[in-house]
């Protein structure tokens, strides 16, 4: 049966059943390829390399909500993790070319939290870093401290723009200022230079925006939302491959819409709840075992003349050391499909190994490799379909029907070093 849009109170397109059955949702931080313009994800943790393979552009990697200065219960110690992130950062086989923080650097924008938060960025292999604030790092005199750091250069309250090897980035600010029980807010000065920033781009031209806040409406409940986003993202109805990056809510939460991809990044201090699952969007306790499945980056892979910038999420519980772990994972050749879902999202297999899906849930859904190495027919409720992989590599697809699910294979040499 066909989930269709029942309530439209946001005059968005997205109901709130709606909105629940076709997201995805995983942990903190996220991984990104870009292939000429469109993003797809996948948990950190789940893939320690990604090869970018001839005729890539570039990487880089989102990290998000770090809220350094934060040590309650549900992370003591967010220190630890962020350097467990840029850890898995300088392990990635291919150096990024630079970083993106999508805002709340610090926790009560204390000059000794953003200290902290500087020295450990200073141990990652990667290149520049580009920021963006979030409303934790502009509780102190109006964000002039922030400003004064990271900020040289831009506009405003922050925002900017820049170029990288032919992808358009623009940084936004959406937290300033913010009402009572409201949304995020960009505000007019900064919406007119958005528009005259994008004027002058062609429409090939792949556009990557990012801010704190989603743009979208997510959840205006807990002021999960930009109240003016939309007319921001009216600019890029034009564009051919346009993404939106976001952090604040502290979980992966992936939309397509039209020509825009959107996608929010993990923490890498603490997990939110999924929307309306509590009565406070506040910091959530797990047991100490399970915090590192549900913090995490994002790291992305552009592939020049491609239209899909490949997009990896990977949570802090899988390190590129963990062998062991790797090893049970090359053991299984079974994925399931599950509540709009890849399980696992990322599978390591030997060379030889065929992968079988099964379609668990009560809708049809269907496996396509995004680079046309296999396709599945439409698989209905206990269907399946396998595929034999012979040659070592990445092997990234999606369900076509629902493109916001997306899977890896990755496939290994066996002990042999033969494929």
């Amino acid at each position: 049966m066909a989930r269709r849009i029942k309530e439209n109170f946001n005059q968005d397109g997205i109901d709130r059943r709606g909105f629940l059955e076709c997201m995805a949702w995983a942990g903190t931080g996220l991984i990104w390829t870009v292939s000429g313009g469109v993003l797809s994800s996948k948990a950190f943790g789940q893939m320690p390399h990604y090869p970018m393979g001839e005729g890539a552009g570039f990487t880089f990697v989102q990290i998000s909500d770090s809220h350094i200065g934060f040590n309650k219960e549900a992370n003591k110690d967010v220190t630890v993790t962020l350097q467990e992130a840029i850890n898995k950062i300088n392990a990635l086989e291919h150096t990024p070319d630079f970083l993106i923080h999508t805002g709340d650097l610090s926790h009560l924008s204390k000059p000794t939290e953003f200290d902290t938060l500087d020295q450990v960025l200073r141990s990652a292999k990667s290149g520049q870093t580009f920021f963006v604030p979030g409303e934790h790092d502009m509780l102190a005199d109006n964000g002039q401290q922030y400003l004064e750091r990271y900020g040289k250069g831009t506009k405003g309250a922050g925002w900017y723009s820049f170029d990288h090897k032919g992808v358009h980035f623009i940084g936004l600010v959406n937290v300033v200022d913010l009402k009572a029980g409201g949304l995020g807010t960009l505000g007019a000065e900064q919406l007119a230079w958005l528009e005259k920033d994008l004027a002058g781009r062609s429409s090939s031209t792949p556009i990557v925006v990012f801010a704190h806040i989603p743009l979208w409406t997510v959840y205006p409940d807990w002021g999960w939302g930009t109240g003016d986003g939309a007319q921001a993202l009216s600019y890029l109805k034009r564009f051919g491959s346009a993404t939106v990056l976001n952090g604040h809510i502290h979980q992966t939460m992936q939309k397509v819409e039209g020509n825009v991809f959107y996608h929010t990044a993990m923490s890498t201090a603490f997990p939110q709840p999924k929307p309306g699952t509590a009565t406070s969007p506040g910091p959530m306790k797990v047991p100490a075992e399970q915090l590192r499945e549900v913090l995490g980056i994002t790291h992305v892979n552009y592939i020049a003349g491609h239209h899909t910038l490949a997009v990896v999420d990977s949570t802090l519980a899988m390190t590129s050391a963990s062998h062991a772990s790797l090893d049970k994972v090359a053991d299984t050749t079974a994925v399931k499909i599950d509540n709009f879902s890849f399980a696992p999202q990322s599978l390591t297999v030997k060379a030889g190994a065929a992968v079988t899906w099964t379609n668990r849930d009560d809708i049809p859904h269907n496996v396509v490799s995004t680079e046309k190495k296999f396709s599945s027919p439409v698989l209905d409720t206990d269907q399946t379909f396998s595929f034999r992989f012979g040659e070592p590599g990445s092997y990234p697809y999606f369900c076509k029907i629902h493109p916001t699910m997306t899977g890896m294979i990755v496939v290994e040499k066996n002990a042999s070093g033969m494929a």
